[in-house]
């Protein structure tokens, strides 16, 4: 693999598995020095000792402990991101509140520690990876769908800003990746559309989509991957889908 990011300093949040992990081998293999961001320190320490990058262990719905943080990195990649499937009406309060702490309050916290040394090199990449849901909505996820709409908006301003900068920032909208956050819905996904648990895959994660399979992990990531290298100097500010074609309907 062409060594894009030889020299390049890496975070990615939720890197301890799924996603994050994948986009973390991808970047260290394009070159970067990955930092493995995760509550699980354990899994963070794992991932990170497998690419020769370092872990830091970090509760990100924590937010207020962000506030005054300092980032020296080239690469962003917010990806971290919990998942709660429920009624609007049954949503628990504090379940919402923590989620768009983790997938919205903690991605600008961490683009605002990011920017000034950035800003200062005079390149950057921000790659926010949101979800189709980022553009869609779909029922009982009223708290992912309004925190992947707000990194939507988040992810624009930041280009906008960072143009003149030369940083870059980006969404990745992948529909269900097969990965724990996506296995750990099927049974809320069942009691809520009314379903057994095996039908959750094809009536409800795959019924938008005209490639009937789930994304794979290591798709995403080699998309993260050339939005950060050389190729994707000009990409900004836009939303990138891979999902199968659930958005084009």
């Amino acid at each position: 693999m062409s060594k894009t990011l030889e020299g390049r300093r890496a975070l990615v949040t939720g890197g301890a598995g799924g996603i994050g992990a994948a986009v973390a081998r991808e970047l260290a293999a394009r070159g970067a020095h990955v930092t493995v961001a995760d509550i699980s320190a354990d899994g963070a320490r794992a991932v990170a000792g497998e690419i020769g990058g370092e872990a830091w262990a970090v509760d990100l719905s924590d937010t207020k402990a962000l506030d005054d943080l300092t980032l020296d990195v080239d690469v962003l990649v917010n990806n971290a991101g919990i998942q709660r499937v429920s009624p609007i009406e049954e949503f628990d309060p504090d379940a919402f509140r923590t989620i768009h702490s983790i997938m919205l309050v903690a991605p600008f916290l961490l683009i605002r520690a990011a920017l000034p040394g950035m800003y200062a090199r005079g390149w950057g990449r921000v790659v926010n990876i949101s979800s189709v849901h980022g553009l869609v909505a779909s029922p009982f996820k009223s708290a992912y769908v309004s925190a992947k709409h707000g990194l939507e908006g988040l992810s624009k301003v930041t280009a906008l800003e960072g143009g003149a900068h030369g940083v870059t920032s980006v969404c990745v909208n992948p529909g269900y990746v097969r990965t724990p956050l996506v296995e750990k819905q099927i049974a809320d996904q069942a009691k809520v559309h009314g379903i057994a648990e095996d039908e959750v895959v094809s009536q409800v994660m795959l019924k938008e989509s005209a490639v009937k399979r789930l994304v794979e992990p290591a798709e995403v990531a080699s998309l993260v991957g050339w939005l950060t290298g050389p190729d994707g100097a000009m990409v900004s500010g836009a939303s990138w889908t891979i999902d199968g074609g659930w958005s084009a309907k």
